[in-house]
């Protein structure tokens, strides 16, 4: 305080801290009294950063006493006397504390502003979450509350392979038209009259090619149809769907969201909220839903995420950069960070991070198992996203149309010299 009010016997000040979701502005509010004077100031600070955002997003409000984390609650029924509508719990298929502050926090990092070139560059959008069991359950609700009978999917041909087979082997044998395009080149906005859904998996896993989202959304609007983005590579700090246009973002938090390979759980979020109310009703519905304590782990687990995307995000960009000298073993390499990738410019136009996933072609399926045989820093799962490197020979689940020698690879958190030194070795022992 300035020297001259050293003097006033009594100051009382009350601060409040805010953060207008969508515009990531710090407020200060002071509201105080010098003596007998009551004043009220109000001071807008700089932008606040995505990570400082996304950390105190996961922190209780401020309550003397109380702990700075919330804890998970364990219950199915909840104390609920007379008109259930003035209750906020009342039985756990439907909602739970634990979950609602973890969609909190996910509906914060999914606002924003929109992006450029969107007819509402530059204005604030706020988003709400939706928590679910699995990523597979969360992209199911999406074909099951939007779509019905003799409406048009539009989705990509090397889509996430799971959802494929349920659009393929259940929505379509219950009238849905399917139609398959690929993600290069937006292919898919050849597809769109009549459609009801596009369906967008940018990169996509595992061939990790790149489309431009706000293009195929634009078009797909004109057309009259929504936008879903599996964003599940990329998660909503690498890269902001719901800004360039898409109406749901969904992705499976399993992977780098919660990044810890030790809970199964996927997200919906939207801007429009009578879009995700019929996600919710068919979440209380068909009971695809997330445990407390699945939650409480998230939620303590997405606190880490700016720290954890950035270092496997640089571990992946410099693997790829290895990977592509070693001319003399791998075929090829499939990484947007990469300039040479096809879909590079996009990437960096509409991501933030290019992510922790990367996939390269080795000669056949014997060099791809003997790169993974000799790697002792390259953990064989079938996962990504998780602080250990890991890897996998994708074509032995046969979901995918891929090379029997490719490899698709999650750079983790160990320190790149050793990833590299450990890769090299690996590499050489398939000469």
């Amino acid at each position: 305080m300035h020297p001259k009010y050293v003097a006033i016997k009594k100051v009382e000040f009350f601060l409040q801290f805010s953060t207008r979701a969508g515009n990531s502005d710090i407020h200060f509010e002071f509201q105080g009294q010098l003596g007998c004077r009551v004043f009220k100031a109000r001071v807008e600070s700089r932008k606040m950063h995505d990570s400082t955002k996304i950390i105190r997003s996961t922190l209780t409000g401020v309550a003397a006493g109380e702990p700075l984390h919330v804890s998970p609650v364990f219950a199915a029924p909840y104390h609920t006397p007379g008109d259930p509508a003035n209750s906020p719990y009342s039985y756990a298929r439907s909602h739970n504390p634990t979950w609602t502050a973890l969609e909190r926090a996910l509906g914060q990092m999914e606002s924003g502003q929109f992006a450029t070139g969107h007819a509402d560059a530059g204005k604030s959008y706020r988003a709400a979450a939706l928590v679910f069991a699995s990523g597979m359950a969360a992209c199911a609700a999406i074909f099951g509350a939007v779509l019905r009978p003799g409406d048009v999917a539009v989705l990509p041909e090397n889509a996430y392979f799971a959802a494929r087979v349920l659009m393929q082997n259940y929505f379509v044998k219950m009238g849905i038209i399917l139609r398959l395009a690929p993600t290069v080149g937006e292919a898919q906005g050849e597809h769109l009259e009549g459609a009801r859904l596009l369906w967008i998996e940018t990169p996509s896993n595992p061939t990790m090619d790149v489309c431009d989202i706000a293009a195929l959304c634009e078009r797909a609007h004109l057309a009259g149809a929504l936008v879903a983005v599996d964003n599940t590579t990329a998660t909503p700090l690498g890269q902001r769907t719901l800004a360039l246009g898409a109406d749901f973002s969904v992705a499976s938090d399993t992977k780098s969201m919660t990044g810890h390979s030790d809970i199964l759980l996927g997200h919906v979020a939207a801007r429009d909220r009578e879009l995700l109310q019929k996600i919710e009703e068919w979440r209380t519905l068909m009971g695809g839903v997330l445990g407390p304590m699945e939650a409480w782990l998230a939620l303590r687990s997405i606190a880490t995420l700016p720290l954890r995307l950035e270092r496997s995000c640089e571990n992946a960009q410099r693997i790829a950069e290895y990977l592509a000298t070693r001319t003399d073993v791998v075929q090829s390499v499939l990484y947007p960070g990469l300039p040479t990738h096809p879909g590079h410019v996009i990437a960096a136009r509409q991501m933030n991070y290019f992510g922790a996933v990367l996939s390269f072609n080795l000669v056949d399926k014997a060099a791809a198992e003997t790169f993974l045989d000799k790697a002792k820093l390259i953990t064989e799962a079938t996962s990504f996203g998780g602080t250990c490197t890991c890897a996998e020979r994708r074509a032995r689940w046969g979901g995918d149309a891929v090379p029997e020698g490719f490899i698709r690879l999650s750079a983790g958190l160990e320190h790149i010299d050793d990833l590299i030194a450990d890769i090299a070795q690996a590499l050489d022992s398939v000469l």
